[in-house]
């Protein structure tokens, strides 16, 4: 049986109270270690090994929820636990388990860091949290030509038959029978068809809450093709449905008293003779027209059509979950998701859950002043704003346009990557908005 290691965590003002011997409280001083955020010391027994670790937990002030996973994200392979003041211990376990993430499917040899949780936390949530964000990463991570439409509806649908629910798809023409022609549209140039996936899960009799997620597996930008910098981490262009399966996930592993219904349009915005182009009129399942002023905006196409369905089944909650636009990047950065929410209220809970479970996220208005910017002079609607101003506002006012007025409705547009550590969240595929709304939804519908 491996040993288990303590991770002494420790606040600037409390190194002397720590219960160090005099000999590590000395080698804690010799190295300036003080407690600092994230600093992480190993404490040497008498035979040259190690006996323990510091870990610096900062000031309390600026102190992220989720700072002890930048502890699991610097230990070497072992079993450890936590000692010393770390806080609430549901959220330091959480942290840590998040901070061990490893991403090993093209590795021979995966590290594993493990924890012993601290007395208090809570088991089964902690878990499920774990699992919601690892589905995410996960599918982020993998590599396009591991993870096409075809790859990914395989996952799906071990996904579903693991939870005893019944999957339903619409693939390839039949998109086009069953009247969704921008899915269609977008997905057509790819040797793998494109695809709508459909799950449901939980009592009927309880509220419907529908979760849609942009499934594009990969994004070459279509006749308007990216740059080669800028195709580079297209593999993560699924991020908005791969977040929407891990919180799918905490919800049914929850419980929570809802009537779930997932929807995902996958499909790889490829380039070939039967390509969309710029300048073409798409038919939407709304019956809106759509004229097309850049191919690289795919994702609302098809998200378009998804949430025209979503609605038709009267939900009181739909949330959709996208990497939809650079415009968002440039306004607020990688680590920071703007959340449109037509219930202010609600959109205001869902970001304060953030807040404190270190899942920010950054409420932004759906501005009516800036519709006109979708104004075509041949269709009911462009799918880009003129100017190119305002890109992240557009890109939600135009989604807005395919569901009722009266419904309620939140969409998130994400990064779904983590272009460097921070804690709780290595380098890669990443979680975003799982925690917030898994706890607003909790609050909301109750388990």
């Amino acid at each position: 049986m491996s040993q288990t290691r303590a991770i002494v965590c420790v606040s600037p003002s409390e190194l002397e109270g720590a219960g160090l011997t005099p000999q590590h409280l000395a080698w804690a001083r010799a190295n300036g270690f003080t407690g600092q955020a994230g600093k992480l010391l190993a404490l040497p027994d008498a035979e040259g090994g190690v006996a323990a670790y510091l870990f610096g937990m900062g000031d309390g002030k600026d102190r992220s929820a989720l700072v002890v996973g930048l502890a699991a994200a610097g230990l070497p392979t072992g079993r450890y636990r936590l000692d010393g003041s770390f806080g609430d211990a549901t959220a330091a376990a959480l942290g840590f388990r998040l901070g061990a993430y490893r991403f090993d499917r093209y590795r021979k040899e995966g590290e594993q860091v493990e924890l012993d949780l601290p007395e208090g936390a809570d088991a089964a949530e902690v878990e499920r949290l774990t699992q919601a964000a690892f589905i995410a990463r996960d599918l982020v991570n993998i590599a396009s030509n591991d993870l096409g439409p075809d790859a990914y509806e395989a996952w799906i649908a071990d996904f579903c038959a693991e939870r005893d629910i019944a999957l339903k798809v619409t693939r390839g023409d039949a998109l086009l029978d069953a009247n969704f022609p921008m899915i269609h549209a977008v997905g057509r140039a790819s040797d793998q068809a494109p695809r709508l996936v459909d799950f449901s899960w939980g009592d009927a009799a309880h509220p419907k809450l529908t979760l849609v997620g942009k499934g594009v597996t990969f994004d070459t930008g279509g006749l308007n093709i990216k740059p080669g910098n800028s195709m580079a981490l297209m593999k993560k262009d699924m991020g908005g449905s791969a977040n929407i399966l891990g919180l799918a996930h905490a919800i049914i592993d929850a419980g929570l008293k809802v009537r779930l219904r997932v929807l995902i349009p996958i499909v790889e915005n490829a380039i070939s003779g039967s390509a969309f182009r710029p300048g073409d009129v798409l038919p939407s399942r709304k019956g809106l027209t759509v004229e097309i002023g850049n191919t690289d905006a795919e994702g609302r196409l098809i998200l378009a059509d998804a949430l025209a369905l979503a609605d038709e089944d009267d939900p009181e909650l739909i949330i959709d979950m996208a990497t939809l636009t650079g415009a968002a990047r440039v306004a607020l950065g990688p680590e920071l998701p703007p959340l449109y929410a037509r219930d202010e209220a609600f959109g205001r809970a869902v970001c304060e859950h953030g807040a404190a479970l270190d899942d920010p996220l950054w409420p932004m208005p759906l501005w009516p002043g800036y519709d006109r910017l979708l104004a075509s002079k041949i269709a009911d609607v462009s799918h880009i704003s003129t100017g190119g101003m305002a890109g992240s506002i557009t890109a939600a006012l135009f989604l807005n346009r395919f569901v009722k007025p009266e419904t309620d409705w939140l969409h998130l547009d994400i990064y779904a990557w983590a272009p460097e550590a921070r804690p709780g969240r290595p380098y890669g595929g990443t979680d975003q908005g799982i925690r917030a709304l898994y706890a607003a939804l909790k609050a909301r519908f109750g388990q």
